[in-house]
């Protein structure tokens, strides 16, 4: 197997951690700035993080997450955020682009105008139904990149999303969309089976 599949094959949904062990600050941002290479609709990156790692923070949490220990007993949660406005960076966004040398002006100014164009005019379920695809497509990099460098994760999406925006106190153009502990196992995930492919693909 190449070192990708072994990556993804031997991550697994680990939900007891070591509560003494740490993930340091900037080795958390390495991963996330990584993950950011995930594609997204329009290269707009409706996605925003909290990460946290405050032991007083992470019991306030838990009591929003269903009491679920993980969420105490990892090293940190990182909350994957929508973000609804993200059109308003296209500029900025596509102006970079520009100046890295990864496409012509002309190019930008057609897409920044498009963009300016359509997503503003979006109703808010369809913008927070695009968010929430990029936050998939964001999380599942950022399970692979830390089981890579040795950490163990777990997703949920089983908490009070209400209370969660309150206590952090989003704007009304952010909201949380999942949960990810990242840590070490203090006991190994359980094994899990797949449906056979033949069963869910159809090839015409």
């Amino acid at each position: 197997m190449s070192q990708l599949e072994q990556v993804m094959k031997s991550r697994k949904s680990v939900r007891t951690y070591d509560p003494t062990f740490k993930i340091d600050k900037k080795e958390l941002e390495e991963i996330l700035e990584i993950a950011t290479s995930a594609p997204s609709s329009s290269n707009l990156q409706a996605w925003r993080f909290i990460v946290i790692q405050d032991q007083e923070i992470k019991k306030e949490l838990r009591a929003i997450g269903n009491n679920q220990a993980q969420i105490e007993d990892s090293s940190a949660i990182i909350a994957v955020l929508g973000e609804t406005e993200a059109y308003k960076n296209v500029e900025e966004i596509y102006e970079q682009n520009v100046s890295l040398g990864y496409m012509d002006q002309s190019i930008a100014d057609r897409t920044i105008s498009n963009t300016q164009s359509l997503y503003p005019n979006l109703p808010k379920q369809i913008l927070a139904q695009i968010a929430s695809y990029d936050a998939g497509l964001i999380s599942m990099q950022i399970l692979l990149l830390a089981k890579e460098r040795g950490y163990d994760t777990v997703v949920m999406g089983g908490f009070d999303k209400a209370a969660f925006a309150k206590r952090f106190d989003l704007p009304e153009n952010q909201f949380p969309i999942t949960l990810i502990a990242i840590g070490k196992a203090a006991a190994p995930a359980f094994n899990t089976s797949r449906l056979p492919i033949e069963k869910v693909t159809t090839f015409y």
